[in-house]
């Protein structure tokens, strides 16, 4: 019985594609994993594998079809089915090859993240030629939320880079080819002939490829032919992703005062004189940072965002961590920062007033029975929040631990997707850097954000008599339609009380 090749999961919000290109034509031999056809979405490009080898029996979906998740798009005969009817003269056998060349292994793109189906490659720390051993990293590329290295699953040499610097590839994509147990001699001259054959072979092919629907759609709207734009997809296919790089080069090009493609979020900029311009740097902003910069818009753009202030006086604090932090470091092997009394503070007053440790899935309320307490860390990419998971299950030490660790890897660019992803409670210290007093944005879907600041000898009054007090501004935003202004300012005081006196953690008052 055939075997039925159906479309992949396309991703959370995906519903439908547009078949691109068949690779292989009915009648043709296929192996296990082999790319059949290429899918198209408003987002990305996806290959389809054959999940079995024979041979292509039936295409069902051709070119230019639109096709909804799990649609049959090929039938593949395979085992005694796959035997054609008429004798196929086969070619000739390759002959086996030399010692020296070694076996060509495909470096891929590694696990992203559920939630993450395209990356950029930002940085290549081989070239063609190079020799590499196992594990040695190649390249490193860029998503909307971490950075990941790419390291060769093979020793041998560099043969080709399939994916150079600012190329987006999705989750399996091909990167580069490595020649396992090639010597630097016998790889460099076989890819330096390859490349001037391939460049010398692509204009003759572009001729005869047939580029992808949505890409057309694209030239047309942007008014470009096939020759204003280079295609990156096979054989020299122009994708929607090379319309948008050639629209985004036209416009740079364009005179400032004249933008051809102005950004539809930003108002347009204002003409620059030529001597300041010749003093300005332009540089691409990272995945990371426009993702940055969209969820924050989001948050201001969704959520009905309220922020309450107080102020906690950290003496209490302070007496205690001086009275115990060398025991505690000898014991646990990590010293007592501020940030753990701040975390289960929270997970105290988050028991209390459970809607900000809530949020909203569309008309219904999820109120959370842990506590998953993320950590913003600022790093020289840009701000990440790790997760600190059932942060009201741990103790100080284990906290203590758990930060440090998370904030190395931040800063490191070594967190995985898994470990900034289900936070239910934020909290942002600005303090580190100076920040007296600030409104924390949500972290959505979030409810609630602290925001921590520095800690400032300042004159207060107490027991009716003025003394200096080293005290912090505490910030709490909230998404007020589900946290009413009532519980937001309970939350605060009850985290004000728990620092101001930390005993009342111990006896759960």
């Amino acid at each position: 019985m055939p075997t039925e090749v159906r479309v992949p999961t396309l991703g959370e919000s995906v519903s439908e594609a547009t078949v691109a290109t068949w690779f292989k034509k009915p009648g043709d031999l296929v192996a296990v994993d082999e790319m059949l056809c290429e899918l198209e979405t408003d987002k990305v490009t996806v290959e389809v594998p054959s999940p079995v080898a024979g041979r292509l029996a039936e295409i069902v979906a051709p070119e230019g079809t639109t096709v909804g998740v799990s649609a049959l798009l090929a039938q593949i005969a395979e085992g005694a089915e796959a035997a054609p009817a008429q004798p196929i003269q086969q070619p000739a056998p390759k002959p086996a090859p030399k010692a020296e060349e070694g076996k060509m292994t495909d470096v891929m793109v590694p696990t992203l993240g559920e939630s993450v189906t395209e990356a950029t490659v930002s940085t290549w720390f081989k070239k063609v030629g190079d020799s590499v051993a196992v594990d040695e990293m190649l390249c490193e590329l860029e998503t909307d939320k971490v950075s990941v290295e790419v390291p060769s699953p093979v020793a041998g040499v560099l043969a080709e880079i399939l994916a150079p610097e600012g190329t987006t590839v999705d989750a399996k994509a091909r990167l580069a080819v490595v020649a396992e147990g090639a010597s630097a001699g016998a790889a460099a001259p076989a890819a330096a002939a390859a490349a001037p054959a391939a460049a010398a072979a692509a204009p003759a092919a572009r001729a005869d490829v047939e580029d992808a629907p949505a890409a057309k759609k694209a030239m047309a709207e942007a008014g470009l032919s096939p020759s204003d734009v280079t295609g990156t997809g096979k054989d020299g296919r122009i994708m929607k992703e090379d319309v948008a790089r050639a629209v985004a080069g036209r416009a740079e090009a364009a005179p400032a005062v004249a933008s051809a493609v102005p950004a539809p979020a930003a108002a347009p900029r204002a003409p620059v004189p030529a001597s300041d311009a010749a003093r300005e740097e332009r540089v691409k902003m990272t995945r990371l940072r426009a993702t940055i910069a969209r969820r924050l818009k989001d948050a201001q753009n969704t959520a009905a965002m309220l922020t309450t202030y107080n102020e906690v006086d950290m003496s209490g604090i302070m007496e205690l961590r001086n009275a115990y932090k060398d025991q505690f470091e000898k014991k646990h092997g990590v010293k007592m920062g501020f940030m753990s009394f701040f975390v289960k503070a929270c997970c105290h007053a988050l028991k209390e007033v459970p809607e900000v440790n809530a949020e909203i899935d569309g008309g219904d309320i999820v109120y959370k029975n842990y506590v998953h307490m993320g950590v913003a860390v600022g790093t020289p990419t840009g701000l990440v929040v790790p997760v600190v998971r059932d942060a009201d299950q741990m103790g100080f030490a284990a906290i203590e631990k758990k930060i440090g660790e998370l904030g190395l890897r931040a800063r490191d660019g070594k967190l995985s997707m898994a470990e900034m992803q289900g936070g239910s409670f934020t909290i942002s210290n600005g303090g580190v850097y100076g920040s007296l007093m600030s409104s924390p944005i949500l972290n959505p879907p979030q409810s609630g954000i602290l925001g921590m600041h520095k800690i400032q000898d300042r004159p207060v009054v107490v027991n009716g008599q003025i003394v200096i007090r080293p005290m912090m501004y505490l910030a709490l935003s909230y998404d007020h339609r589900i946290v009413d202004g009532k519980g937001a300012v309970t939350f605060l005081v009850r985290v004000k009380e728990a620092l101001e006196d930390p005993r009342r953690l111990l006896m759960d008052l």
